[in-house]
């Protein structure tokens, strides 16, 4: 076998026969560069022999997604270390996703993070982090690293400190010396040691190589990954500076050496108020993961669990799903569970951002992190440690601020080449001055090219978009809105058309049984017993309320012999070897069965907003049974909010137009899509995306999945299925149509902020590198500058932080 050939197992999802893994090897072994290929239907795994020259493993993934099925892939964090500008964290991420076996990396400057999807059978966490280590950079997968990251924040924060104290106290005689040149600051005393070239060495020399050291190794990594980065333009302008004025000082031996015009100060200021900068910035960025630490922070330390009749407190993490906890008043609930005994009132404004506490007792379901307010609670714990609902928020927040908004290209793209292009600059500058304006003064030739080196920084537009997203994420969550990632922030503000869900969303979900009408061939205790066992079998809210209300008139109920659920139509079941039916119209037109005389009663029903449904025993219409959902009691003013926003809201459901049509004009929607199978809400959304339509679903069932997968942006109430909430790329905790207003409005906030960054990135950059090249900043000043240009960006974005909405 020829050295260039290697091998990879790829694990496949999708393949339903033997005929599939025929199928995907074929297609693999028509690639140019795969030399052989074997699909294992039982194991789900394909074997390829490939040429890495010719194809590469995310060719042969694109292949195989291409023929309909999927490659499993895992995906892991790391921390990076040693990242100082966008030029840097664009280099790693171009070197890792040319890493075999990687698809995608995405790496977060402002977090210091790296998020990594990759096939394990090709490539492994140690490989990765082996690849940032060649590129000059240290990793670590994310819960490895010994100590805490805030203990690391903390004593990077230090360490910058205790540098730029160092680097001041010598730093300052040479600025003083060279304050002291201006005719204005004649009565300032100066001790002539400080005018002494060697003095001013001894001086400077500190600074440039021990606070300085970390410049010079930064860029020799850089360059020696054949790239360049913000410490490349430090290292290049300041040792132009010290060395220049090195040679001055070995010149001026045996002469006047005190009266040569020197420029270490430039060298050493320049470091020092980098340097601060740099400190600035650590703290910055430290108070953008706030939102992280504060959710964090809400989880108990400990619980009480029942064991074997005892009470004992345990740490958190030893609370296994099934334990009885007991919560006092006034504590915190430790994880997700059932009330099984106790009725308290419950404050989950760490949850929804509603202040009101919720009463609760036994039967119902608590959120871990919440505060029991007044009464003692039993509760079964359900989901612990990293299935409880704040983990998983933790989770999705997390997510969310280490992704990359599309915005961030053109600032990536910038970032890569804007080193080069600056030093071209530099070097430009100081031939034009050296030849044309200035001929033959190479001193301020100098000056000119170390301010153009000094004054660029990549590190604002680095900065711009990541401190954002963060900001902004962090402080939705804190509303209850948890945006999946960088992309989902910033695409929502586009959205001109809201598709609300019927039940569940503009409506409490939870319907009560108003009316039942019985055919005279029939009891109503007869009819209510078939039909309510019948409806026991479905999970559909509708049906809960019918047996929720026959069960209240004292009727029992039997079990079902048979029971199938008919989307869109109803239910078919066989009760005492009776066939029972339930459902709409469409579902008794289908069986045959005559029901006009019935069809008056029921329109007027549907009028008052009920939705009525038709029950037919042994073939025989026997009645109808209507039950009515309330809308929220939010929804109205919601809506009303969407409109000022000049959206377009529209309802959709399966109900029938009649039903659909009063819930719609209670809540003030005008525009209503009704009588729509489950499957077709996604043909619904794509019709009005066809129109040219950005669209919004909102929705909570699993019936919605399709359809919020399928819309621009989808937005799944959080009170809903896990399912919905899988497929959707917002969550919306709080069970209120007013998040979907606030999510927005953040997503506007947040988008109008990052451009507010990337403005004064690119501004800064154009306005501040021609000023330089023109000769109207020291370099000192230029230092300045650029310090304090990302501290500014940070800053902006850290506004976000205070927004209310």
């Amino acid at each position: 076998m020829s050295q260039e050939i290697k091998e990879a197992t790829l694990p496949i999802t999708g393949m339903t026969c033997s005929a599939c893994a025929v199928r995907i090897e074929k297609g693999m072994k028509k690639m140019d560069g795969v030399e052989d290929a074997s699909v294992n239907f039982a194991l789900e795994r394909t074997s390829i022999k490939y040429d890495p020259n010719q194809v590469s493993i995310a060719d042969v993934k694109k292949k195989i997604n291409d023929l309909g099925y999927d490659v499993l892939e895992e995906k892991a964090e790391f921390n990076i270390i040693g990242m100082t500008c966008a030029a840097c964290s664009t280099r790693i991420e171009k070197g890792l996703n040319k890493l075999e076996g990687v698809s995608k990396a995405s790496v977060n400057l402002a977090l210091e993070s790296a998020t990594v999807e990759y096939n394990p059978s090709a490539t492994s966490p140690a490989e990765i982090i082996k690849k940032v280590e060649k590129l000059g950079y240290k990793a670590n997968l994310k819960g490895e690293q010994k100590e805490d990251s805030s203990d690391i924040k903390a004593k990077e924060i230090e360490t910058q400190k205790g540098k730029f104290i160092f680097s001041l106290i010598l730093s300052f005689p040479l600025l003083w010396a060279m304050v002291s040149h201006f005719s204005f600051t004649s009565f300032i005393y100066l001790p002539d040691m400080f005018m002494n070239p060697w003095v001013q060495f001894a001086l400077a020399t500190p600074v440039q190589f021990v606070v300085g050291k970390q410049f010079y190794v930064g860029a020799y990594k850089a360059l020696r990954n054949k790239s360049a980065n913000m410490d490349v333009l430090v290292a290049l302008g300041t040792s132009a500076a010290y060395f220049y004025s090195l040679y001055l000082s070995i010149q001026s031996i045996g002469s006047q050496g005190h009266m040569v015009e020197l420029y270490y100060e430039t060298s050493a200021v320049l470091i020092t108020l980098i340097i601060l900068g740099k400190l600035f910035e650590v703290k910055a960025k430290g108070r953008s993961s706030e939102a992280i630490k504060k959710l964090m922070g809400l989880q108990a330390k400990t619980a009480i669990v029942e064991r074997n009749g005892v009470e004992q407190e345990v740490p958190l993490e030893e609370v296994a799903a099934g334990d009885i906890v007991h919560v006092k008043p006034g504590e915190k609930i430790p994880v997700d569970g059932e009330i099984i005994e106790g009725r308290s009132a419950i404050d989950e404004s760490m949850l929804t951002g509603e202040s009101v506490p919720v009463d609760k007792t036994a039967g119902d379901l608590v959120i871990g992190a919440t505060l029991n307010k007044n009464g003692f609670l039993k509760v079964k714990a359900t989901k612990v440690g990293r299935d409880t609902a704040l983990a998983q928020i933790i989770k999705v927040v997390e997510e969310a601020q280490g992704s990359k908004a599309p915005i961030q290209r053109l600032a990536d793209q910038i970032s890569g080449i804007f080193v080069p292009i600056v030093v071209g600059i530099a070097v430009i500058t100081f031939l034009v001055w050296f030849f044309l304006v200035t001929p033959g003064d190479f001193a301020e030739s100098l000056e000119k090219l170390i301010a153009v080196l000094v004054i660029a920084c990549p590190c604002a537009l680095g900065l711009a978009t990541p401190t954002s997203i963060m900001a902004g994420s962090g402080r939705s969550a804190e509303f209850g809105i948890l945006f999946k990632g960088g992309e989902h922030l910033e695409r929502t503000h586009r959205v001109t058309t809201v598709l609300l869900d019927k039940t569940g969303t503009v409506t409490n979900g939870a319907p009560v049984l108003t009316d039942v009408l019985v055919e005279d061939d029939f009891s109503e205790e007869e009819f209510l017993q078939l039909a309510g066992t019948a409806e026991k079998q479905s999970e559909h809210p509708l049906a809960e309320a019918i047996v929720t209300g026959i069960k209240e008139k004292n009727i029992e109920l039997f079990e079902a012999e048979t029971f199938e659920a008919i989307p869109g139509y109803g239910i078919q079941a066989k009760v005492n070897g009776r066939v029972v039916l339930a459902g709409t119209r469409k579902l008794m037109k289908k069986h045959e069965i005559n029901i006009d005389h019935a069809l008056k009663v029921m329109e007027e029903l549907e009028e008052n907003g009920k939705t009525a449904m038709l029950v037919a025993i042994d073939g025989q219409y026997a009645g109808l049974i209507a039950v009515a959902d309330t809308i929220k009691d939010t929804s109205k003013a919601a809506v009303k909010r969407l409109k000022e926003m000049g959206l377009e809201v529209v309802m959709i459901t399966g109900d029938n137009k009649r039903t659909a049509e009063a819930i719609a004009n209670e809540a003030g929607i005008d525009s209503v899509i009704a009588e729509v199978l489950p499957e077709g809400k996604a043909e619904e959304v794509k019709k009005l995306q066809e129109q040219g339509k950005v669209v919004a679903m909102v929705g909570d069932g699993i019936n919605d999945a399709p359809a919020l997968a399928m819309a621009d942006i989808g937005m799944a109430i959080g009170t809903g299925t896990d399912v919905a909430m899988e497929a959707a790329d917002i969550t919306l905790i709080r069970g209120d149509l007013n998040s979907i207003a606030d999510a927005i409005s953040m997503s506007k906030k947040t988008i109008r902020n990052i451009k507010q960054n990337l403005f004064w990135a690119f501004a800064y950059n154009a306005m501040g590198i021609p000023i330089a090249a023109l000769g109207f900043l020291a370099p000192w000043l230029a230092g300045a500058a650029m310090a304090f240009s990302s501290v500014s960006v940070v800053l902006n974005a850290l506004r976000l932080q205070r927004v209310k909405l």
